[in-house]
């Protein structure tokens, strides 16, 4: 896969995700307390993104997999700001369980891609 696509891949794959929390997080807004939004969607986000690293991303090495850490976590913050902070006037958004689903946005891929850089190097 060239540069070009892996960079698409890597946005949409991270839009994608993106919007899944976003969507729940309004869902979940109207049925229960804001301050416990973002605990309640981050395990099935983890779940979900995940399911992404193992089964949809494909990568031949982990610079590709620091780099889609990178990408998707200035993604989240950019569309957060956008379509949170700005959109609906949020003053509080920034808590401990924002930074802890922005830690795992980073975190995620690069974990993901050492262990499968890994299994490559256990089954040769």
């Amino acid at each position: 896969m060239d540069r070009k696509k892996v960079l698409i891949n890597s946005l949409s794959w991270g839009f994608l995700l993106w919007l899944i929390g976003y969507v729940l997080g309004i869902i979940f807004f109207m049925i229960m307390p804001a301050n416990m939004i973002g605990w309640a969607i981050t395990p099935i986000a983890i779940v979900i993104t995940l399911w992404v690293l193992f089964k949809k991303i494909k990568r031949e090495q982990l610079m590709f997999y620091i780099g889609l850490g990178v990408i998707w976590t200035v993604m989240a913050v950019v569309l957060d700001y956008i379509f949170i902070v700005k959109l609906f006037h949020s003053t509080s958004y920034y808590k401990l369980d924002v930074f802890i689903y922005y830690a795992l946005t980073f975190l995620l891929p690069i974990l993901v891609g050492w262990y499968k850089m890994g299994s490559k190097d256990k089954i040769k």
